[in-house]
């Protein structure tokens, strides 16, 4: 799958849902930066450490997604991607497939 970075729509629809930047102390890496980081490597499977340098430092976009699945940032990313989608007529029930598999647990699983 060939990355593509965030366009303007996409940046403004996200952009509120993040946390708001602290008003003392070092200033953090710009917030649209590192979520295109982000993004780089969960679409594109790279090691963190092989992040374009024109994103962020590696380590920044992985602590920033563990901070932001901490804060539920992800969840209401989710939940207001979904809502767009809807209301532009893009998603809808009726396209929805439910799979599921189960799988045992090898080590420490209860029997």
């Amino acid at each position: 799958m060939e990355f593509r970075e965030l366009s303007d729509g996409e940046w403004e629809l996200i952009r509120p849902l993040l946390p708001p930047r602290a008003k003392t102390g070092r200033p953090r890496a710009d917030d649209r930066m590192v979520l295109n980081g982000i993004l780089y490597v969960l679409v594109t499977g790279c090691r963190w450490m092989d992040i374009p340098r024109r994103y962020c430092h590696y380590s920044t976009a992985w602590r920033r997604l563990k901070r932001w699945q901490k804060e539920g940032v992800w969840a209401q990313i989710l939940e207001a991607l979904i809502a767009k989608g809807y209301s532009i007529g893009r998603l809808s029930l009726e396209r929805v497939a439910v799979d599921s598999t189960t799988v045992e647990a090898r080590k420490g699983g209860s029997s």
